[in-house]
């Protein structure tokens, strides 16, 4: 073991909070130019290991352009737009100016160029600088490429998203883009010790984003926190209600709401040790003025978990099925497996499949009124990050959010097993995001108070 290998747990683990480090950059009070050197300068330290980022020749002349030409742009600091200078990680399933898209893949990059999309734009316009394309899964499923953890370099971070998520853990940006299809955001969050924030379907555009499965993906952020991830969030979502954001953070100061934990074979799948975490979070919760019910959900989680499969397998074979049909051999076993399954799905169970989505969403925000419950909490993933880098772990405790389509926010526990640390998930209502994380911050507040 080398000497970044022997010290990656306390040193390589060092997320900056975005909301700080936005305010002290557009004041001034710490230069643009100090930032990224030092942030090249920790890169350069841990980044040989972690393996967070595809490589680029000339990052720091790129980036230090960047930024004499933001500091050009926006002399006067009253004038500078909410993400002045923030470093941004890139998934590289992102088409992105400037920037070649490989998809985690070994298929020639020009199938995937397509203009850059308005998400993208959006973050760009409000300041922030492109670090550089973080590392995927092959086409965001399970092939994974180098990235460790920086927790522990001998496991995962969970993938898809898995080089947004270790970039973020180990200080290299306060903030970067993922995509959900199954577990993508939210379970490598947890395996890092992170925010994850996987909005409901379509408040975030997937345009400019080399396709999973339509239905099914998510376009999100990861940040070290739920407050970096509310300061980010309304740059990229559509019709984001800054009322409604902080109207609930408002109730949330005086009333603590009802919170729902879903029993049955769905928790069952967690991991005992996990679900020991989980169950002593709910306990600081519930003595911070949660009230925490328990409600019979996800009876049918099996079938669940076959019908959302049997979606992203036929909309990954449709999607991809002019690429597969000409690179076959290029693709990783995992995903050429999962496309020859598409093929053997009909349009007619494509299209039942889907329907159930919107069921299982209606079900679910039902059975949150019959309990009197405002949210759904759940584990974030069924255990810490697994050992090794060779797979990114199980999203099973993802799965149902995402099919329903409704908006997730995953944040650490603050447990631990084994030193890797453990994950929250919670969910809310079709359209919720803004209370959702107005709630995740409220949340975060209580497990991180001292006393």
């Amino acid at each position: 073991m080398n000497a970044i290998e022997k010290h990656a747990v306390p040193d390589a683990v060092s997320p900056e909070p975005l909301v700080p480090l936005a305010a002290a950059l557009r004041s001034g009070s710490l230069g643009l130019g100090d930032y990224v050197e030092r942030t090249l300068a920790r890169v350069d330290a841990f980044e040989g290991t972690v393996r967070a980022l595809l490589s680029e020749p000339g990052r720091r002349a790129r980036l230090l352009a960047e930024a004499a030409a933001l500091e050009s742009r926006y002399p006067e600091p009253a004038s500078r737009p909410p993400l002045y200078g923030i470093l941004l990680g890139v998934k590289d399933i992102f088409a992105a100016d400037g920037f070649e898209t490989r998809a985690g893949s070994r298929l020639p990059p020009e199938l995937f160029a397509m203009p850059q999309g308005p998400v993208i734009s959006a973050l760009r316009r409000a300041g922030a600088l492109v670090l550089g394309k973080t590392v995927t899964t092959e086409f965001a499923y399970f092939a994974p490429g180098p990235t460790t953890n920086p927790w522990n370099v001998r496991h995962t971070p969970g993938g898809s998203s898995s080089g947004s998520a270790a970039a973020v853990a180990a200080g290299f940006c306060p903030l970067a883009l993922g995509t959900q299809t199954i577990g993508s955001i939210s379970r490598p969050a947890a395996f890092c010790g992170i925010a994850g924030w996987k909005p409901s379907y379509e408040r975030t555009s997937r345009a400019g984003v080399v396709p999973f499965s339509p239905s099914l993906d998510h376009v999100g952020l990861l940040a070290p926190d739920v407050a970096s991830v509310a300061a980010a969030a309304p740059v990229v979502t559509g019709g984001w209600n800054d009322a409604s954001f902080a109207a609930a953070a408002k109730r949330l100061a005086t009333r603590r709401p009802i919170i729902a934990v879903p029993d049955g074979p769905y928790m069952a799948q967690t991991e005992p040790a996990a679900l020991a975490g989980f169950e002593a979070a709910v306990s600081r919760l519930d003595a911070a003025g949660f009230s925490i019910v328990r409600v019979d959900a996800f009876t049918d989680i099996e079938e669940i978990n076959a019908r959302h499969r049997r979606i992203a397998a036929a909309e990954m074979e449709r999607s991809h099925r002019t690429w597969f049909t000409d690179h076959a051999k290029l693709y990783a076993e995992a995903t050429r497996e999962l496309i020859l399954k598409g093929q053997t799905i009909s349009d007619n169970v494509l299209e039942l499949d889907n329907g159930g989505r919107v069921e299982l969403r209606v079900q679910l925000e039902r059975l949150l009124e019959e309990s009197g419950a405002a949210w759904w909490l759940s584990p974030a993933a069924p255990g810490p990050a697994p050992k090794g880098i060779d797979a990114t772990g199980s999203p099973v405790m993802n799965l149902p959010w995402t099919h329903a389509g409704l908006p997730t926010v995953a944040l650490p526990s603050g447990d631990f097993v084994a030193s890797l640390p453990l994950g929250l998930q919670f969910a809310g209502p079709f359209g919720s995001d803004e209370a959702l994380l107005a709630l995740g911050m409220a949340v975060e507040h209580c497990l991180t108070r001292k006393g």
